[in-house]
């Protein structure tokens, strides 16, 4: 009588365990999911702001057509990106066009001291430290919930029942690198 409660209280503790566990992976893949959500829709108001900032500074750079061509094409090619790391090498992209825009803006001083453009480029400025702030907590939310997947024992819960990996919000080392250089406007 006594093994068999000793046996049904280890299996009740590995049964719990388990159910712990998995819980606990479903929690943090959530929290991932939530992470996300919140940096796309930081995204998705950078990308609705950036047609108005472009057409603020077309009244003023109307011979900056290739500058307003690649912020455009970056925009859109941000907006079709969908997974984690397409996005951030999207969003690169456009993070350097915006800088050739900006620079841009400095070669006007009509331009640099025009009202709609100043607050657009706060608000830009707004949206930037938020989708910073997004960022840095999903990553942080990947790096738990990728962690919790591969230590022991739960990457036993996690292979058995496809609890998948997923990919931190990175720029990637060729927009890195583009990032680290100053924008180069030519008149």
């Amino acid at each position: 009588m006594n093994l068999v409660l000793i046996v049904l209280a280890v299996i009740v503790a590995i049964v719990g365990i388990i159910i712990l566990i998995y819980n606990g992976l479903v929690m943090k893949r959530q929290r991932v999911n939530q992470a996300f959500a919140d940096v796309d829709v930081q995204l998705k108001q950078r990308q609705n702001l950036i047609p108005n900032l472009v057409e603020t500074v077309k009244g003023y750079a109307k011979h900056e057509q290739e500058t307003f061509q690649q912020v455009i094409a970056a925009r859109n090619a941000a907006q079709a990106a969908n997974t984690a790391g397409d996005m951030a090498r999207a969003e690169g992209v456009l993070s350097q066009a915006l800088g050739k825009l900006f620079a841009l803006a400095e070669a006007y001083p009509d331009l640099k001291a025009n009202t709609n453009f100043l607050q657009l480029q706060n608000e830009l400025s707004s949206i930037e430290d938020k989708l910073a702030a997004a960022r840095r907590f999903y990553n942080s939310a990947v790096q738990d919930y990728n962690t919790a997947r591969e230590q022991f024992p739960g990457s036993i819960i996690a292979g058995s029942f496809n609890f998948e990996g997923r990919e931190f919000f990175d720029v990637g080392a060729d927009s890195r690198a583009a990032l680290d250089e100053p924008p180069k406007v030519g008149f």
